[in-house]
């Protein structure tokens, strides 16, 4: 059984390939992604497990390495909370985007670092320790500055309630990382078993949302043009280009030069889904850049990762 957990781990961008195949011959195969249980949006259901098998990795000692490492953490938060918004009003802006993919654009840029930065970095020898600390902070910070700076870009134009976003980031982030992180804290021996499976769990479920988020939209994405994919891949291009100059300009060493890089690239675009699905609710498109920026970064990011490992070698 681990083998084949294992497996799904390693070859996760195979996984994600696959269930968009199905999605996009069956677009109803996953149709209850998106569906509510007992008036609960199963799609947050799904990102709350993902967040949860994160807490269940972390440690206080995580949280301290933001003292230990003050220049390097406010370096990656800076940029992540900064730079990624404007890239992506930027790219929204100059090809036109509608309102529904402007917004769908500005939540992947305004939401925290993805856990699959965290993977890359491990694969492509960068600073691991540096990585999580990253992820786990800018998660942290993510109920006030996700509403915040989507209010302040988009606020004027598209309608939504920012402290509504505030609670719905609270419920499926932070409530989920406390209770793994207090699972991890009562039973550290059961959750250092548990690092076996998870990774391949956390991966399974973000392969359900992205076939779910395609499925649904599958119609509209088709009668649009290339032009929504070829800005996903410019978004996550630039992100990982800026991330390289930022840790070169900073001083830092190659190491965390890459890790930086991977961790502006690698956003929680299921949690942008999510939080597009939830809040522009009319805005049906919304929830596509998430979806599509999750398959790209993936495919992407493990190619990347390759390249990195095979030229440290």
């Amino acid at each position: 059984m681990k083998r084949v957990f294992k497996f799904i781990e390693k070859y996760f961008f195979i996984i994600i390939l696959l269930a968009v195949c199905i999605s996009c011959i069956y677009p109803n195969s996953f149709k209850w992604v998106l569906s509510k249980y007992n008036g609960i949006n199963v799609l947050n259901l799904l990102l709350g497990l993902v967040l949860f098998t994160m807490g269940t990795t972390l440690t206080a000692d995580n949280f301290i390495q933001v003292f230990k490492r003050p220049k390097e953490i406010a370096v990656g938060i800076s940029a992540q909370y900064i730079i990624m918004p404007l890239l992506a009003l930027s790219l929204a802006t100059l090809f036109n985007l509608d309102a529904a993919l402007t917004a769908g654009l500005i939540l992947v840029g305004t939401v925290p670092g993805g856990t699959a930065s965290d993977v890359i970095t491990f694969l492509a020898k960068g600073d691991l320790a540096l990585s999580v600390s990253l992820t786990a902070v800018s998660t942290i910070i993510s109920p006030i500055l996700t509403p915040l700076i989507t209010l302040i870009l988009i606020g004027n134009h598209i309608s939504f309630n920012p402290t509504e976003m505030f609670i719905s980031i609270v419920e499926i982030v932070i409530i989920p990382i406390a209770l793994g992180l207090l699972l991890n804290y009562k039973f550290p021996d059961f959750c250092e078993k548990l690092k076996d499976y998870l990774p391949a769990l956390s991966s399974i479920v973000i392969c359900l949302i992205i076939a779910g988020v395609l499925g649904a939209n599958m119609q509209a994405i088709i009668s649009s043009s290339m032009i929504v994919i070829a800005v996903i891949i410019l978004q996550y291009c630039l992100a990982l280009l800026i991330g390289y100059v930022i840790g070169r300009l900073s001083g830092m060493g190659r190491k965390q030069i890459v890790t930086i890089a991977i961790e502006l690239s690698f956003q929680n675009s299921g949690l942008s889904a999510g939080l597009a699905k939830t809040h522009f609710p009319n805005l049906a498109l919304a929830t596509v850049p998430g979806a599509l920026y999750s398959v790209w970064q993936n495919l992407a990011g493990s190619i990347l990762a390759y390249i990195l490992t095979r030229y440290n070698d």
